[in-house]
């Protein structure tokens, strides 16, 4: 059997659909219909659950998908190994993300100091998108909220955050210091479609306070959530560290519960990376403790001038 054709056996099991993977691999779906057959063929078992003209991965599918993952994976780090060694990617990082905000203040001073690194950034709307990716040593690192089990994955903690709530400056509680999350169970809410691990986490804190959030309008990126507070049509949740970015929004402590997101970086233990990843990854976690001594210091001198 042909490395491609392994490719295409993992486009057809991601989305269940030949003619969607035939769409995708720019190929005819009977000629990519025959292949899979003849893989199939080849491993005297069927891979899918075939009804009509729907297909489902069946056991023995996901067996195999989990054993031409490792394989696929290995020969790409295979190659990106020797191109290092061959000085061809010794320079290169690929990473995921799910917004662009955070990660542009990080890449700036970086970039200053080592100006001949080449970044390849994805925006991946989900954690299951950014593993899937990571797993197809597609990238090298992803930044996540949530600390995914299992045993090949690496998480390293770079900052906590205290979730605020943002209301535009003519609502009822602008100006209020800080309230319990079950005060704003009657407000509309804009927030992150479903899917992000960031409204997953918020969703669950609600539930605490004992409602179930009216979201009014659901969207991709922070910038535009804020965009629409600001408008008036509801409010929001945000990380603390998102009121310099949006100064002109009022934010509200949450007393109770305590609401608070730690963002990780992930990658894959044992994989090979090439040094400037290696460094990259040192840097983002110094630069993340350093902002976190920053924090701690300027939150202590505040509570000393109270006192």
């Amino acid at each position: 059997m042909d490395i491609i054709h392994l490719k295409y056996f993992q486009t057809v099991a991601r989305t269940e659909h030949m003619t969607k993977a035939a769409n995708q691999l720019n190929i005819a779906q009977p000629a990519l219909s025959m292949i899979i057959s003849r893989l199939e063929d080849d491993l005297g078992a069927s891979l899918f659950n075939r009804v009509g003209r729907q297909i489902r991965l069946n056991e023995q599918g996901k067996a195999y998908l989990k054993r031409v993952n490792i394989a696929l994976a290995s020969l790409e780090e295979g190659r990106r190994e020797i191109s290092a060694l061959a000085d061809q990617e010794q320079n290169r990082i690929a990473l995921a993300v799910t917004t662009l905000n955070r990660l542009s203040k990080v890449l700036s001073p970086y970039l200053a100091q080592y100006p001949d690194v080449n970044f390849r950034i994805t925006q991946a709307s989900t954690e299951q998108d950014k593993l899937l990716l990571l797993e197809r040593n597609e990238i090298d690192f992803f930044l996540t909220t949530e600390l995914i089990s299992r045993d090949d994955i690496r998480h390293v903690p770079l900052v906590t955050e205290e979730i605020m709530i943002a209301v535009p400056p003519t609502h009822r509680l602008a100006g209020t210091t800080r309230i319990s999350l079950h005060e704003a169970a009657q407000e509309d809410f804009i927030s992150l479609k479903q899917g992000y691990s960031f409204r997953e986490i918020m969703d669950a804190y609600c539930k605490e306070a004992g409602f179930i959030p009216r979201t009014i309008c659901e969207g991709d990126e922070p910038a535009a959530i804020a965009s629409l507070v600001r408008s008036g049509l509801g409010i929001a949740f945000q990380p603390a560290g998102s009121r310099g970015e949006y100064p002109d929004l009022s934010y509200i402590e949450i007393e109770k519960p305590s609401c608070q997101l730690t963002f990780y970086l992930a990658w894959m233990k044992d994989r090979y990376l090439s040094l400037a990843a290696i460094t990259f990854r040192e840097y983002i976690i110094q630069h993340f403790n350093s902002l976190t001594s920053s924090l701690k210091d300027t939150k202590k001198a505040t509570n000393n001038q109270a006192l």
